[in-house]
């Protein structure tokens, strides 16, 4: 199990997540990255206190929706050319941040078709939002 499950921040969140996300976007240092989108893999964890994401009418506007995670990680990529992934987790991670239901985020993001002997690269982060 990850160790940033166990981080004493989370004690009574929900976990939402997005798995593999996949987005063809400019990203990279080298020139030949810069001429051609890559494929990039996006995976978010949200943690959202159990008092703020537990509904009590069976309502999606008493949760987070889905759909912000994924508008806010197109709102990004679209932004332009990023060179590194570092930057891209450090962005989305912010994003989502400033939902005021959120507390806490895991990004990460993941390069598949970099080397032929390797499944990815990759980055990831980890914040808390400041109480």
């Amino acid at each position: 199990m990850p160790s940033f499950l166990s981080h004493p921040a989370l004690t009574d969140c929900r976990r939402l997540f997005l798995r593999n996300y996949e987005v063809l976007i400019n990203i990279g240092v080298h020139d030949f990255e810069k001429k051609a989108e890559q494929r990039v893999l996006i995976n978010v964890d949200l943690f959202i206190p159990l008092e703020l994401s537990t509904p009590k009418g069976d309502l999606l506007d008493e949760v987070v929706d889905y759909d912000f995670i994924r508008s806010t990680i197109s709102k990004r990529t679209e932004a332009g050319h990023i060179h590194l992934q570092e930057t891209l987790c450090d962005d989305v991670a912010a994003a989502m941040l400033l939902h005021p239901k959120v507390h806490a985020v895991r990004v990460s993001t993941e390069k598949p078709d970099v080397y032929p002997d390797c499944e990815s690269v990759g980055v990831e982060v980890f914040r808390v939002k400041a109480v």
